[in-house]
């Protein structure tokens, strides 16, 4: 049986400009054309581990390490695939035109989601920590989560885009290529989460040495720069 016409990567919202920046290079290793299959982490049919379990085919998955090890533990990910490629941090970001939000400290912070009037999350690893750890860590989960709304089949940045929240938050990297939003800044160190993002061989891949091989490029020196790019951190070769 010959090779698929195409190679497949399965990807969560975070590493997804990275990796449109880098398809002239995947598909010069691959030798064929890649298909970037961006998909929800959060809930539902879209989720993608379901997606997997349902027989969708991908060489290549990315998705939070945490989520990625779970993949492998359910047959989804091929086990000694594993590869850490990225971190993420969490960001904020206004509709283009408004004002920019103080968040510099702990404090600031506290006051600007206490002052808006409607606040976006996303239902993935970054909206998980904020309104089941964070906020309720701060203190301000009973004033914060009734105007907050939880996105799961969206872009953050599309919702507040449109003004049906007043701010909005999500990886960094999702963030930056929305049009019609400002502003996108990294929460304060103090109650920033950074998330490491890993990819591994789908079982589903008809050809995992070429997948594997695509990992170890995507984890190497030569794509740093469109990582960076990206609002992305290289977590490079690391456990």
């Amino acid at each position: 049986m010959g090779k698929p016409e195409t190679f497949g990567v399965m990807t969560s919202g975070a590493s997804t400009a990275a990796l449109l920046s880098l398809l002239p290079e995947l598909e010069q290793l691959t030798g064929r054309p890649v298909v970037l299959l961006s998909r929800s982490v959060g809930a539902g049919e879209t989720y993608i581990p379901n997606l997997l379990k349902r027989g969708e085919v991908a060489d290549i998955v990315i998705v939070a390490d945490d989520l990625l090890r779970q993949c492998i533990v359910d047959g989804l990910v091929v086990e000694g695939s594993r590869v850490p490629l990225v971190q993420s941090l969490i960001g904020m970001a206004v509709r283009a035109g408004a004002s920019k939000p103080d968040i510099a400290s702990v404090e600031a912070f506290k006051r600007t989601l206490l002052d808006a009037a409607s606040i976006a999350y996303s239902a993935s690893v970054s909206g998980q920590y904020l309104a089941q750890d964070l906020w309720p860590r701060l203190g301000i989960a009973g004033a914060v989560l009734p105007k907050a709304r939880c996105i799961a089949h969206e872009r953050i940045g599309a919702v507040v885009a449109r003004g049906e929240a007043e701010i909005g938050f999500e990886q960094v990297s999702e963030l930056l290529p929305e049009l019609g939003i400002a502003h996108v800044t990294a929460l304060p160190p103090a109650v920033q989460k950074m998330t490491l993002f890993s990819g591994g061989v789908a079982t589903s891949s008809a050809d995992p040495d070429a997948a594997s091989a695509e990992l170890h490029f995507l984890a190497s020196p030569q794509a740093y720069a469109a990582i960076i790019a990206s609002g992305l951190q290289s977590a490079g070769l690391q456990a």
